[in-house]
């Protein structure tokens, strides 16, 4: 079970801290349990219960009406509420309940009406990794469970590989080649395949190598394939540091543009190679495809 304080909540449901202590003494509705030194702390049905008030509230729902609803009348309103309106708050919000949940169901209907009106690339732009950025903080809290992240990034995982292997859009004349590949160590390939889609998408042809990738059989393809372009994702530390895997790369791949993302470059500063360019999201990913 998970254990939030008043700031998780704050961060999660863009509810401010003051404005749920308010609400705890005039409506009652969350009853926090606190420690021994008298801090708050609140469990996952609370967590549950401030995003479906938060969700309802944004779409122009009284608080004090809300605060007579049952919990599971809560819920119904808020899924007639996310299957209506699709706004990107709001199913980040719906998305979130259901990996709490572990509703595989409502995942569906989420991914269904979002890319029905919005397409798969702006479900996944505005959406998916607004989410994930979420989960993130919920991991890093304590305030999920592997069971939890695993379920729900498989789910992810899953529709974009669907998403790839349905394309039927034609390879452009004069298609560049993509290898994608994350290094060795990096195992969380969701950007990686969303990477391969764009590529994909977009006309060009991909070589894609996946997770944890020694160097060594990276060079041995690139021998065979000769790419134009080298994408990979650093989200930890590689062991001869960031700045030198860099440096590596743009070495021993002299004739190719490095394309860089991930937690360890975006936002950094690190001495420039010629031939790498950091990417610091996935819109700097989609306008550089344009123009190749």
């Amino acid at each position: 079970m998970g254990k939030f304080s008043i700031k998780d909540l704050e961060q999660l449901t863009g509810i401010k801290a003051h404005t749920l202590r308010i609400w705890e003494q005039r409506y009652n509705f969350i009853k926090p349990q606190r420690t021994e030194t008298n801090i708050r702390h609140y469990c996952d049905e609370d967590l549950k219960l401030i995003l479906n008030i938060s969700l309802l509230k944004d779409r122009g729902y009284k608080i004090s009406k809300l605060a007579d609803m049952s919990p599971v009348d809560l819920m119904a309103e808020v899924a007639q509420v996310t299957e209506k309106v699709l706004e990107f708050p709001d199913q980040i919000s719906a998305l979130t309940l259901a990996m709490i949940d572990i509703d595989e169901d409502r995942f569906e209907r989420i991914m269904s009406n979002n890319i029905l009106r919005h397409g798969f690339e702006k479900t996944m732009v505005n959406i998916i990794y607004p989410f994930l950025n979420r989960v993130g903080i919920l991991w890093q809290t304590g305030s999920i469970n592997p069971a939890q992240e695993h379920f729900i990034t498989n789910l992810i995982r899953q529709k974009i590989i669907v998403a790839i292997d349905g394309f039927t859009g034609k390879r452009k004349d004069d298609a560049r080649k993509f290898l994608l590949f994350l290094p060795e160590g990096e195992l969380h390939e969701i950007s990686l395949l969303f990477a391969w889609y764009l590529a994909k998408s977009a006309g060009h042809k991909v070589v894609y190598l996946g997770q944890s990738l020694p160097f060594v059989d990276l060079q041995e393809v690139y021998k065979t394939h000769e790419p134009e372009f080298i994408f990979t994702i650093l989200t930890y530390v590689p062991e001869e540091s960031t700045q030198a895997y860099m440096d590596k790369l743009s070495g021993t791949f002299p004739n190719c543009n490095i394309l860089i993302t991930g937690y360890q470059v975006v936002g950094n500063e690190f001495r420039s190679n010629a031939n790498v360019r950091i990417l610091q999201n996935f819109n700097d990913f989609i306008n550089l495809l344009k123009t190749v």
